[in-house]
């Protein structure tokens, strides 16, 4: 198990980004609110940017970081039925699993 600089085990998402049209975007973080919400502010261009990628539709948990970067690397090497398959084992009704994370002033909202 990794450590961070205070001890405590470091945890890794991976997850996948949406918007209405279903457009998805998988990727690893150690800081899910902080990386939806540059998401949701579109506070980094590129791609969640251009597609106005603002629902998180998926995450999973990891110690270590290997394990996260293997399945983020399964996950996008997927058919898109596939990885619809994933997000629906979990979130059928493609709710914004971030809803409410930011209170009142929840952006992409």
């Amino acid at each position: 198990m990794l450590k961070g600089h205070s001890g405590r085990s470091k945890t890794y998402y991976v997850y996948i980004m949406t918007n209405r049209s279903r457009t998805l975007y998988t990727r690893v973080t150690n800081d899910p609110m902080r990386r939806v919400l540059e998401h949701k502010r579109k506070l980094v261009p590129g791609f969640t940017s251009r597609y106005n990628l603002q629902r998180l539709a998926y995450s999973e948990t990891f110690s270590d970081i290997r394990a996260a970067i293997r399945r983020e690397k399964q996950i996008k090497g997927w058919l898109r039925a596939r990885k619809i398959s994933l997000i629906e084992s979990m979130n059928r009704e493609w709710k914004d699993l971030s809803e409410g994370w930011f209170g009142k002033a929840d952006p992409g909202h």
